[in-house]
C-alpha cells in the first residue's frame, strides 16, 4: 500500500509555497527527519522534513511548482513507516503559527493576497491503482518545519488550505473565527458569518483606501525589454512597503551627529571584537544606543492598535538591523539588546548579516523586532527618509559621515558628522515626542563609554 507524504502546514497566513529544490530521487531509501524538498515562502527558504521511512516510490512536485499545505510531495511504497508519534494524536488538520516577520519589515503585514495557485494536474495526482481503497492511509500528523526555522505555536485553526484562502481573500484572519463543524472545524459559511458581524480590516485595500495599479502601458513598443519574474520574497516585499506607506502617516526629523569621539572609541575596541569573532561597527554602536534611548522614550517602542484604542508599549528591545543581500533587504533582530554590551552586539551582528547573507536565517531570526536601524552609509548615502517597518512605530537611518569644518570655541575645527534620521509614526507620539528621542541620541553619541559599561 502506498503512503503519501505531504506538505505540512507553514503557519498562519502563509498558504502556497515555490519548491525551489528536490533532494530525494525515485527508489531512494528515505529516513526519518531527512529533507525532502527545499521552499520558499514569503519569508524565509526552508526544508521540509520527512515523518516516513521507506521506499520512495514517485515523486509529484518539482523544482518551480507552486504547492499548498496538505498537497502530496511523495509516495513511499509497501513497507513504509510513519514517524513515531508522541503525546496525545493532533486532530485532523494540523494547527496553525504566526507568519514570520518582513524585508525591511520584520513582521510582515497582511496584505492583498495573491492570485490562487492552478489546481495540481491530474499528472501530479498520485495514481489511483496504488491506493487500496477498502484500505486508506491513517492520517498523520503533519510534520514540523525543519526545528531550527523556528515556527511558533498558535491557537488552533481546524480549516482545509481552500478555507484559509478563502478568509485571505476577504481579508479575515482565520484564527479569530469559531468553527461549527466537527471539532471546532471552520468552513466557509463560518468565515462568512465572521466577516459579516466583524469591522473590515484595516488592512484590506477596499477599506484602506488603496487603489488597484493602473494598467501599464506597452513598453515594447518603444525598444527591447526583458521581464523577470519577481520571486515570492520579492512580492512579499512590495507588497509590505506599499501596506506601511498606506497604513502609516509617517514624519521624519533630521539630526547631523557630532561622531569624532565615538569613531575614535570604535578603533580603540576593535580588536577586542575582533578577539571575540565579530566586528564593532557603527551600526552595532547605535543599535544600543537606540536601545538606551527607547528606554527613556517607551512609547518610540510601540505600536498603535487603532482597533481596541490602544498604544501597545512594548517593554523589551529587540532591534532589527536592515540587511542588504543578493536576494533583497531582510532585517534579522538582536534581541534583548539592553542586555548587551558594544561587543556582544558587535558579535551577534556580524554573524546575523553573514547567515543573512547565506540565506540561512530561521522565520524566529526575522521576527518579533521592535524598532529598526538601517544604514546606508557604506554606499555613499547622506541623508534618506526609510520607510518604516510596520507594525513598528519608528525607523532609524544612517547615512555617510564626513569630515565638516565646525566652530568650536571661535575656532574651525574639522569634525566627523553624521547624518541621522527619525521616520516614525505620528499617530503613535507627536513630533516633539520624536525630536526628544533624537536629541537623547545625539548626546549618547557624545557620550560613548558611559554605554560601554552597561549590559
Amino acid at each position: 500500500m502506498a503512503t503519501e507524504f505531504v506538505l505540512p502546514e507553514l503557519g498562519e497566513g502563509i498558504d502556497e509555497a515555490d519548491v525551489t529544490n528536490v533532494y530525494v530521487h525515485e527508489g531512494d531509501t528515505l529516513k526519518l527527519e531527512q529533507a525532502v524538498i527545499e521552499i520558499e515562502t514569503e519569508k524565509a527558504t526552508v526544508d521540509v522534513p520527512s515523518d516516513v521511512v521507506g521506499l520512495v516510490q514517485s515523486i509529484l512536485v518539482s523544482v518551480g511548482d507552486v504547492i499548498q499545505p496538505g498537497q502530496a510531495i511523495l509516495t513511499v511504497g509497501e513497507g513504509a513507516e510513519p514517524a513515531p508519534e508522541s503525546g496525545t494524536p493532533e486532530p485532523e488538520a494540523a494547527p496553525e503559527a504566526p507568519s514570520a516577520v518582513p524585508a525591511e519589515a520584520a513582521e510582515a503585514p497582511p496584505g492583498p493576497p495573491e492570485p490562487a495557485p492552478a489546481a495540481p494536474s491530474a499528472s501530479t495526482a498520485p495514481p489511483e491503482q496504488e491506493v487500496e481503497p477498502e484500505a486508506p492511509p491513517t492520517p498523520r500528523p503533519a510534520p514540523a518545519v525543519t526545528a531550527t526555522r523556528g515556527l511558533d505555536d498558535a491557537k488552533p485553526a481546524f480549516a482545509s488550505p481552500s478555507t484559509r484562502k478563502f478568509a485571505r481573500e476577504i481579508g479575515v484572519d482565520v484564527r479569530a473565527v469559531e468553527g461549527t463543524g466537527p471539532g471546532g472545524r471552520i468552513s466557509e459559511s463560518d468565515i462568512k458569518l465572521h466577516a459579516r458581524t466583524q469591522p473590515a480590516s484595516s488592512a484590506d485595500p477596499a477599506s484602506s483606501g488603496a487603489a488597484a495599479a493602473p494598467e501599464l502601458p506597452d513598453f515594447s513598443r518603444y525598444g527591447p525589454i526583458e521581464r523577470q519574474k519577481l520571486s515570492r520574497f520579492r512580492r512579499t516585499v512590495a507588497r509590505n512597503m506599499a501596506t506601511s506607506w498606506d497604513q502609516i502617516p509617517r514624519v521624519s526629523l533630521q539630526h547631523m551627529a557630532d561622531v569624532t569621539d565615538l569613531e575614535e572609541f570604535r578603533q580603540s575596541q576593535k580588536q577586542r571584537a575582533a578577539e571575540a569573532g565579530g566586528s564593532l561597527t557603527m551600526t552595532a554602536i547605535l543599535v544600543k544606543i537606540a536601545a538606551a534611548a527607547l528606554h527613556a522614550h517607551p512609547t518610540v517602542n510601540s505600536t498603535l492598535d487603532l482597533a481596541n484604542g490602544e498604544l501597545i508599549v512594548k517593554r523589551h528591545f529587540h532591534i532589527g538591523v536592515a540587511v542588504d543581500t543578493d536576494r533583497g533587504l531582510v532585517v534579522p533582530v538582536i534581541r534583548d539588546v539592553d542586555q548587551k554590551n558594544f561587543i556582544e552586539i558587535g558579535v551577534e551582528l556580524t554573524q546575523l548579516s553573514q547567515r543573512a547573507r547565506d540565506n540561512e536565517l530561521s522565520l524566529d531570526e526575522m521576527r518579533g523586532g521592535t524598532f529598526t536601524v538601517t544604514n546606508l552609509g557604506g554606499l555613499g548615502t547622506g541623508f534618506f527618509s526609510p520607510v518604516v517597518n510596520w507594525p513598528e512605530a519608528a525607523i532609524l537611518a544612517v547615512g555617510r559621515a564626513e569630515k565638516t569644518p565646525v566652530y568650536q570655541a571661535d575656532e574651525v575645527v574639522p569634525r566627523l558628522l553624521l547624518p541621522l534620521t527619525l521616520a516614525f509614526d505620528h499617530r503613535a507620539f507627536d513630533g516633539a515626542d520624536g525630536a526628544r528621542f533624537m536629541s537623547w541620541v545625539v548626546n549618547a553619541i557624545n557620550e560613548p563609554l558611559m554605554l560601554a559599561l552597561e549590559g
